[in-house]
């Protein structure tokens, strides 16, 4: 039990922490040193050295909420991570790209993948906590808490931390709804102001492309006039609107 009140199942390796949760209930938390078949959002891979980053599922109640509601979980987990890893970086403003990761400047920190089961949600949570090399593949585009602050932190209180907002942020999410913690993301939203281009689907032949006005209170992400749903939606980003 941590001192957040979660109850953790901590593996020195596992196939995927998210399979783990499937089996858990509302309040565990699945973690493991090294995951062998780790993916993140459209099946990408996600891969790290065994022992150095922070790779999680937390179990989410999700009893009685309707499905569009529950797709806007990804974004409250990336809210909550922002908050608790914040205040450890005083160097690097994060913020949140829609739908599902933190960065730091234009390098993701932090990956999100959401899966429901029945009445809960399957947080599945990947930080960059103490790695200081990437592949060549994404070396230009991840990094590291220990790569922004040039020290190395204890994984076990980075996850403290981010169980703490996390389990803060649900119950808000769930006695009030998505809208009511909305606000928030106006400060940490990557993506409002930015000239953007979405493919809405892996066989989506025209990307919608225009000025992004953020985030929005149902957790769509509005391009112009169009509001784009999660889904299988991929987001390239331009410069700011001038």
């Amino acid at each position: 039990m941590t001192m957040t009140g979660w109850r953790i199942h901590w593996k020195e390796e596992t196939g995927s922490t998210n399979a783990d949760a499937r089996a858990g209930h509302p309040g565990e938390a699945f973690v493991a040193d090294f995951q062998s078949a780790g993916r993140g959002r459209l099946d990408h891979r996600w891969l790290a050295p065994a022992g150095v980053n922070l790779m999680f599922s937390a179990v989410l109640d999700v009893t009685g909420r309707e499905p569009a509601e529950v797709a806007t979980l990804p974004l409250v987990v990336g809210l909550a991570t922002v908050r608790a890893l914040q205040p450890l970086l005083a160097q690097a403003r994060l913020t949140l790209k829609w739908p599902n990761d933190v960065l730091a400047g234009e390098r993701k920190l932090v990956g999100i993948l959401c899966e429901r089961s029945d009445d809960k949600v399957v947080a599945g949570v990947g930080v960059n906590v103490n790695q200081t090399s990437f592949a060549p593949e994404i070396a230009d585009r991840a990094t590291s808490l220990a790569l922004l602050a040039g020290k190395a932190f204890d994984r076990h209180a980075v996850l403290d931390a981010i169980l703490a907002e996390l389990g803060a942020f649900h119950v808000r999410w769930r006695e009030a709804g998505f809208a009511a913690i909305h606000p928030e993301f106006t400060a940490i939203d990557h993506l409002a102001g930015r000239i953007v281009s979405v493919l809405q689907t892996d066989s989506d032949p025209m990307p919608v492309t225009g000025s992004c006005g953020g985030i929005q209170p149902d957790g769509t992400l509005l391009v112009g006039s169009t509001r784009i749903y999660a889904g299988e939606a991929h987001v390239k980003a331009t410069g700011f609107v001038v």
